[in-house]
């Protein structure tokens, strides 16, 4: 029977894992490098220790039933060290660590991505670069491995900002992906959940709102057509079962007018997710715990339109809690405040999204 759950992480989500864990009745302890991290604060211990320290591993491996991890950048080697207690596996994480890897499978499934060519060496940029002084556009570059929540991306929109790339910003040593700006309509997320016993449940699609390659605003439900929404919903259940999932799988997406084009995955309880902790009957983060934990899986009905508003560093000083009312407030416990750092989040709830929306406008 698990009792004690291991988290390799000490985010956010590692902290909102943690609580929809212990509320369950579930021992947590975190491995991170940092001592006050946000899943640390909550969790019954923590192991300040990096994430490829063996004996840190070794000592989390003896004290868990059952490991985890809260986001994708973990070691390979550490995922493998835990393989007989991950039930994830180290698969999905092989596989959003590298964006060639990635792109290749969600083309398999026979899905579309925008359209994007491979950088590798430097010969590869200096081809791609004739290309793009003959006919430039708007362009995005990310490194291949490393890059999340802005970092690793680069907008290019003229000759100018790609020279400023090239001569300030490349760096041979790296891979990089290269893709054609997408003229979306939304841009939306789906999660979607399996357990061990393979039993599958989708939350409803989120439209996602961002700034500077960062979230910002997430509006549950999307604004799109219900046939829509159930073939993103269909899309999402298939990706579960041909991946063998087991825990959360967030996929980002754009909508073109009807055309659905696959942007990333990610194998773990997402930030567009963070509505289903007022908004749905059973949380992104409970419903992670009970697929990890061989457990039957919750309704994921939603109850009521939200938007959620993530706050960051800048927002703090304008965080005014006597405008929050009814909405509920995360703040992460994050000791230093930055320019776009997430510090926290907003779920905004109401009757209807136009009104969520227009509160949300508001609130900061």
């Amino acid at each position: 029977m698990i009792q004690t759950i291991g988290i390799l992480g000490g985010g956010q989500l590692g902290r909102m894992m943690c609580m929809a864990a212990k509320s369950m009745g579930y021992t947590v302890v975190v491995l991170d490098p940092e001592a006050n991290c946000p899943a640390g604060q909550v969790a019954d211990e923590i192991i300040i220790e990096n994430y490829d320290n063996i004996n840190a591993c070794q000592l989390l491996y003896n004290i868990c039933d059952v490991v985890t991890y809260e986001f994708e950048n973990i070691p390979l080697q550490t995922a493998f060290f835990f393989e007989n207690k991950l039930p994830q596996t180290s698969r999905l994480l092989q596989i959003t660590q590298d964006r060639i890897l990635e792109k290749q499978i969600i083309q398999s499934f026979g899905l579309k991505t925008a359209p994007y060519c491979v950088i590798l060496e430097s010969n590869d940029m200096l081809l791609f670069a004739k290309r793009f002084y003959n006919s430039p556009n708007k362009i995005f570059i990310k490194t291949v491995r490393g890059g999340y929540d802005g970092k690793g991306q680069f907008v290019i929109e003229n000759i100018d900002e790609f020279d400023n790339f090239l001569n300030n910003v490349y760096q041979t040593n790296y891979s990089y992906v290269i893709e054609d700006a997408v003229d979306f309509t939304h841009e939306l997320s789906v999660i979607v959940c399996r357990n061990i016993n393979g039993e599958k449940k989708v939350f409803p699609v989120t439209e996602n709102i961002h700034r500077n390659q960062v979230l910002y605003k997430s509006i549950a439900p999307a604004r799109i057509d219900e046939s829509l929404s159930n073939q993103i919903e269909s899309l999402a259940l298939k990706f579960a079962e041909d991946l063998k999932l087991v825990g959360t799988l967030s996929i980002e997406l754009f909508l073109c007018g009807n055309e659905i084009i696959v942007n990333e995955l990610a194998p773990r309880p997402h930030n567009s997710g963070h509505y289903t902790l007022n908004a749905c009957l059973t949380s992104q983060f409970e419903q992670h715990v009970r697929a990890i934990c061989a457990l039957p899986l919750g309704d994921v009905n939603q109850i009521m339109p939200c938007v959620m508003l993530n706050v960051f560093g800048e927002d703090m000083h304008f965080l005014n809690r006597t405008k929050i009312s009814k909405h509920k407030l995360y703040l992460y416990g994050k000791s230093e405040s930055r320019l776009g750092r997430k510090m926290g989040h907003i779920n905004i709830l109401d009757n209807n999204i136009e009104s969520c929306l227009q509160i949300a406008d508001k609130i900061l």
